[in-house]
């Protein structure tokens, strides 16, 4: 019987910008953003995996406080963290998201595990959202083969691309709504430019607590920073 569940990988130990996961916007943490907006509608229980280094306790501490699940796992082999957090909650089937992405789609993750399920195949994502809109729905079943075939580090700190490349998987590219396809427009946060705008588009959409605002009005957001800073003459913060 299939038992799926959200994995959300997050830590503290950003390169480009150390912490984001915990910085605040719209009030609230990016984490608890991601939390909320990946179970509103797919209803399906977060297990946040995070890495066992110290630095990390944080991160642990505000998902419990959120109401996730915790998992603790290796630092850099990504995929072993994986594996073994759906081994602990025997979860067959699961939606990959990373605690970077605030504004991810509300429907998406209810959306790529349908057609996960319904389909048989190993992996499914949407092509076409915002940069850091999407989620990767992926059977437990290829991470556990993905685990043991992959030998490059990369395969391994990035989770899935071992399974969208290699012919003994089956990868299946989807497309969301028409309405919320906008892929040059980026929404994730690497940067501390990119949190400003994320910061500026949420102002604008007026995030509120328990109240998560839909991609399409975040778009729209989005697009009226941009002609805002158009006419000031300043730099995008979106790519």
């Amino acid at each position: 019987m299939a038992r799926a569940a959200v994995v959300l990988q997050a830590r503290m130990g950003s390169t480009r910008l150390p912490g984001k996961v915990l910085a605040s916007l719209a009030g609230r943490s990016i984490l608890a953003h991601c939390i909320d907006r990946l179970c509103a509608r797919s209803g399906l229980p977060v297990i946040v995996a995070t890495t066992v280094l110290p630095e990390d306790d944080r991160v642990a501490t505000e998902a419990a406080r959120l109401g996730a699940s915790v998992y603790r796992g290796p630092v850099d082999d990504v995929l072993t963290r994986y594996v073994q957090a759906a081994d602990q909650w025997n979860v067959t089937h699961l939606i990959r998201a990373t605690a970077d992405n605030p504004a991810v789609d509300l429907d998406a993750p209810a959306r790529t595990i349908a057609i996960l399920l319904r389909t048989g195949v190993d992996h499914v994502v949407e092509h076409g959202l915002p940069i850091g809109a999407a989620v990767e729905a992926v059977a437990v079943d290829a991470l556990r083969r993905a685990s043991e075939l992959a030998t490059d580090p990369f395969d391994r700190e990035h989770v899935t691309p071992l399974i969208r490349r290699d012919e003994r998987f089956t990868a299946l590219p989807a497309l969301p709504p028409a309405q919320v396809r906008h892929p040059r427009l980026r929404l994730t946060i690497d940067t501390a430019a990119d949190l400003a705008f994320v910061r500026r588009v949420f102002a604008y959409a007026r995030e509120t607590s328990g109240e998560p605002t839909a991609l399409v009005h975040l778009i729209a957001a989005a697009t009226r920073v941009h002609l805002m800073r158009r006419a000031a003459g300043g730099a995008l913060d979106a790519r």
